[in-house]
């Protein structure tokens, strides 16, 4: 049953999020002249299929791009895939024929930009001087680095030809807006998929801070292209449609509904994820002991997006949130009355098939008689193994959504 709540919690959270419910409000008023809409990320093929539907009456053409099998019709708009995590071939190609959509408008036109996470990776364009190979070695190096999201975009915007705003300059003098699912924590616009469509505030500086401090070695045509300056277009016109916090609302008000005190924790939690499942083991343990921060039954909520540093030689099958949920469930040891699930809302934790997972008190003991030894997966980064031998895993395919990761912690 506490399982099936926090599942329940889960569905809701990705509900508040679904394209569908949110984007028509969202929809500005229709243009004088031509109407060109344009996108990427996981959402991006929905969305476009919401403005086809929705803006029937109007006449629009349009090019989205979406993670491989995240895709659906969506009439007028063409639906293209490409690779994520790391850009592929698709990725480029994808960015040229977006910027090829958006050339040649005039001030009556309006480019209608659709952004989700997920938008970095399947439209990848190298900056001038550099190849998509020098960009997929820049990205694989930072995803296994521990880097923050934030960090890892500052460095996307500066070796790209199409972010940074460089689409929005691409298209002027048209009419750009965006709306835009957020997958980051804090919702800023310019870290949403790179910022395509939004001034670049960090400096040449700080991006080779941030390359210095992970260690990551770039070819010389990238600190040229890092030292760029950000280009000129007309203020942003950005809406922001759906995002953690609102995900975290939505489920915060059932729980609430079903007699359960909800802690909203927020949606900025960053950090190494067994750092950060250990550290909620012990808020956990504080609540079912002393009452504090929350008495039970109560349910602590928090999103935001960990990360994963894998040293050389290791990396078993695992995501973000199956790490988060295996040192989790290490730390509490079997103690009573505590559940818990972390999830990815896109329905993809890391590269794997499901979303996230589940424990509860007798997590170990399970994986004991199965002859799972789940600190020595954890140290592989080998915890969707560990699930999967459970049946714990959190399956629910791509969600055509994304509002990064949903934790939901339930204590008796």
């Amino acid at each position: 049953m506490e399982l099936t709540f926090l599942r329940k919690l889960f569905a809701v959270a990705v509900h508040a999020a679904d394209p569908r419910h949110v984007l028509p409000p969202a929809l500005p008023d229709k243009p004088r002249g031509r109407c060109v809409v344009v996108g990427a990320g996981k959402a991006s093929a929905l969305m476009a299929q919401v403005v086809d539907q929705t803006w029937a009456d109007v006449s629009l053409s349009g090019v989205v791009v979406t993670r491989y099998g995240h895709d659906v019709p969506a009439g007028r708009i063409d639906v293209l895939q490409a690779c994520h995590p790391v850009p592929d071939p698709a990725s480029e190609e994808a960015a040229r024929e977006i910027l090829r959509r958006v050339s040649g408008l005039n001030s009556d036109d309006l480019v209608l930009f659709l952004l989700s996470g997920g938008a970095s990776a399947v439209m990848a364009l190298p900056a001038p001087g550099l190849t998509l190979a020098d960009k997929q070695a820049v990205t694989a190096a930072l995803l296994s680095s521990g880097a923050s999201i934030a960090e890892m975009n500052a460095v996307r915007r500066r070796l790209s030809g199409i972010k940074g705003g460089r689409l929005a300059a691409a298209a002027a003098p048209a009419r750009v807006v965006t709306l835009a699912i957020s997958d980051v924590p804090g919702d800023d616009p310019a870290i949403i998929g790179s910022g395509p469509t939004v001034a670049d505030p960090t400096t040449p500086e700080a991006v080779g801070e941030i390359l210095v401090r992970y260690g990551i070695a770039v070819p010389p045509a990238a600190v040229t292209a890092i030292a760029r300056s950000s280009p000129d277009f007309p203020p942003m016109d950005f809406h922001l449609i759906a995002s953690p916090a609102a995900a975290q609302k939505a489920a915060a008000l059932v729980a609430s509904a079903c007699g359960i005190q909800p802690l909203v924790l927020g949606d900025a939690i960053e950090g190494e994820a067994r750092e950060v499942g250990r550290a909620m083991a012990g808020i956990a343990r504080g609540c079912r002991t002393h009452g504090t921060p929350v008495s039970p039954p109560c349910v602590l909520l928090s999103g935001g997006e960990t990360t994963v540093t894998i040293g050389a030689g290791l990396g078993g099958r695992g995501g973000r949130n199956t790490e988060f949920l295996a040192a989790m469930a290490l730390q509490l040891d079997g103690a009573a009355g505590i559940w818990a699930l972390a999830a990815d809302t896109d329905g993809i934790d890391g590269s794997e098939d499901a979303a996230g997972a589940t424990i509860d008190p007798s997590t170990l003991a399970r994986a004991r008689a199965a002859g799972l030894d789940a600190r020595k997966m954890l140290l592989r980064h080998d915890s969707y193994s560990l699930f999967a031998g459970l049946g714990d895993l959190v399956v629910t395919g791509p969600t055509l959504t994304n509002v990064n990761d949903f934790r939901a912690i339930l204590i008796a």
